[in-house]
């Protein structure tokens, strides 16, 4: 399950990124009411109960808010969290710093989306596995340069034949 929320859509934070809803067409959008901390939100706490899961992997804005109250207040609850800090920002690095410490202090797994899809893929036996190679090859550019290699390579063995 995907779930999207915004703390104030209409306002300075703007609203989502279209494209997110538009590759996950099943996301449920939970609308706050302009709480910083998506855990602060009623709603957003249920619908993610109502998941039944007890892994939840988080980006948002800054990871510094946006992903940092909700992923600690999520662990507090009981849940494994993983904050994906690829996906999230941070207006310095001084931040990001704090916020990979408080990350760690708090039992929260940082993580990659490399480092995700790679957790979740598991093996290139897998049906979908050439799809899996496009995501790696958009989240990691050299990954898609390797890719077009071999594929360029294997091309020129078979019309060398």
């Amino acid at each position: 399950p995907v779930i999207t929320t915004a703390s104030e859509p209409a306002g300075t934070n703007g609203p989502l990124m279209p494209e997110i809803h538009e590759l996950a067409p099943h996301a449920v959008y939970v609308p706050r009411k302009g709480e910083v901390n998506a855990w602060d939100n009623d709603d957003f706490v249920a619908k993610v109960r109502a998941t039944g899961r007890n892994t939840l992997i988080m980006a948002g804005v800054w990871t510094s808010v946006c992903v940092m109250f909700p992923a600690l207040d999520a662990r507090a609850a009981g849940y494994d969290v993983y904050a994906v800090l690829d996906a999230s920002g941070d207006p310095c690095e001084m931040a990001s710093r704090i916020s990979l410490a408080r990350f760690v202090q708090g039992g929260v797994k940082p993580t990659s989306t490399n480092a995700l899809l790679s957790e979740l893929h598991r093996t290139w036996a897998r049906p979908e596995a050439a799809e899996l190679g496009k995501l790696y090859g958009l989240v990691a550019p050299n990954y898609a340069a390797v890719a077009e290699s071999y594929a360029r390579a294997q091309q020129a063995a078979k019309e060398a034949i």
